[in-house]
């Protein structure tokens, strides 16, 4: 029945933050969107990267990892270097967390944002976006609550979704099953304030239409505004 399947392809998949699931990071969260399940911590360090010793600013960063058996079968860990495909990943996820906080406050600290995959069914590096998200924000509410920094530094939210095209339909939040069959794969970082941060787009067999592009994007919007609402009822953020 078409109209079911429009429905669905439009749909997310359930998603449930779990603030501060650690005791001891500054800043932690849980999040699961559908079977994907990400750990994200947010660890505050009193240094600065050596190429930043000269500058006035802090910076943020991003580790990101999958456990052995987050996989359906199991995944070696990367112990002496990390895969071309993790690094990609770290930056972006650092990269998004980046975009919607002032460094400056942050002087003389790094904030270390790990994101581990419990579980992985599609759509891990969007869900660490959006976790880490909760974590970062966290942390930088503890420093400014202790006075450690002069002001607040996160001026935005930020939220990620994946989105595709599969059997000639656009999806919303693609979990492994579709995405390993989609003919275009995206994923799509924005703010809250509906700025795009990134946009990474890839199709996979036959090349797809600006028109198709754009209405991916739009229904990727869709699905981060309830992301960020997600969000903000579980900083308890208006």
């Amino acid at each position: 029945m078409p109209g079911k399947k429009s429905s669905k392809a439009a749909s997310m998949r359930p998603v449930k933050i779990q603030r501060r699931p650690l005791n001891y990071a500054e800043g932690s969260a849980l999040i699961t969107v559908g079977n994907t399940k990400v750990l994200c911590a947010a660890s505050v360090e009193h240094q600065k990267p050596r190429w930043l010793q000269k500058e006035k600013r802090g910076w943020i960063t991003a580790e990101y990892s999958l456990l052995p058996r987050s996989t359906t079968t199991r995944t070696q860990r990367e112990r002496r270097s990390v895969s071309g495909r993790t690094q990609e990943i770290q930056r972006l996820i650092g990269r998004s967390l980046r975009a919607v906080a002032e460094l400056e406050p942050l002087d003389g600290y790094t904030i270390f944002v790990d994101c581990d995959v419990i579980q992985a069914d599609g759509g891990t590096r969007t869900a660490a976006i959006t976790g880490g998200f909760v974590a970062l924000y966290d942390a930088c509410r503890k420093m400014f609550r202790e006075k450690k920094i002069p002001a607040f530094p996160v001026f935005d939210q930020v939220a990620a979704i994946s989105v595709g095209i599969y059997d000639g339909e656009l999806w919303l939040d693609l979990d492994y099953e579709h995405d390993f069959a989609a003919e275009v794969d995206m994923n799509v970082v924005m703010t809250g304030s509906g700025k795009l941060v990134e946009v990474q787009g890839t199709a996979e067999g036959k090349p797809f239409t600006k028109s198709q592009m754009n209405k991916m994007v739009s229904l990727a919007e869709k699905g981060i505004t309830e992301l960020i609402a997600i969000q903000k009822r579980t900083l308890r953020i208006k």
